[in-house]
């Protein structure tokens, strides 16, 4: 299960997804509220509330098999809320572009503040446009969703519960960060990847932010041979190329 970020939408991960699908059965849903999934009237816009949302929606899709989640940036903190409703389900967590833990008052304040400016001024009638494909998701995302999840994955407490949620890993993590991301520089991700008890890091040569659009067949290999050093992982990996 794929999770993307902030004012992102699924189809964030389709070149990612057009390499691993032939061996995995890979679902990459919109968030409530951001692409074309509503959020319902009952689901806060939290980052708690988001990973009970996907605990529920990986085991129902998952139908009892084993599964991995992966999240990119705001997804890979989705992802940490949601990991330990999913118990013996859960095989490994992949974050890419994911870290933090460290409170910064002056440099979140300046993230909250942008954020809320582009949520304001962004040209949401131009989100109509053909040409815009995937890039139109931070034009069409909710409101109340944007704003919520900005806010509150920002707040204080929320970053220094990262590092806890973390340490409280159950399963093995793989952290990717591109080696020229500017949004999520590699110390952040090494830090908070630090507090995992059983964890690898990969810093990718001369990727940015999004590692899984610049090259997603080195992602995908990444992602596919930690998947089949797993403790356990021939019974359950799929059939072909990647997996033999």
């Amino acid at each position: 299960m794929f999770l993307h970020g902030w004012l992102l939408s699924g189809r964030l991960w389709q070149p990612l997804l057009d390499e691993l699908e032939p061996h995995w059965d890979c679902w990459a849903p919109d968030l409530p509220g951001f692409g074309a999934r509503p959020r319902p009237r009952q689901l806060q816009p939290t980052l708690a509330a988001y990973g009970r949302w996907l605990a529920e929606q990986a085991q129902a899709r998952a139908a009892g098999r084993p599964l991995a989640l992966i999240g990119h940036s705001l997804g890979g903190s989705v992802a940490l809320h949601g990991t330990a409703a999913l118990g013996d389900q859960l095989v490994g967590l992949v974050q890419i572009a994911a870290g933090g833990g460290v409170y910064q008052p002056k440099a979140f304040a300046r993230v909250r503040q942008a954020g809320a400016a582009f949520l304001s001024l962004r040209p949401s009638a131009l989100a109509d446009l053909p040409a815009l494909g995937a890039i139109r998701s931070p034009l069409v995302a909710e409101l109340r969703a944007a704003r919520g999840l900005l806010a509150c994955s920002t707040n204080q407490g929320a970053v220094r519960q990262l590092p806890v949620l973390t340490a409280g890993l159950q399963v093995p993590s793989l952290w990717l960060v591109g080696s020229a991301d500017r949004v999520m520089e590699p110390r952040y991700v090494r830090h908070l990847a630090g507090y995992a008890p059983n964890h690898d890091v990969e810093v990718l040569p001369g990727l940015g932010h999004l590692p899984m659009r610049q090259d997603p067949a080195l992602v995908a290999d990444r992602i596919s041979a930690w998947l089949l050093s797993l403790p356990g992982s021939r019974g359950w990996a799929p059939a072909g190329p990647t997996a033999s």
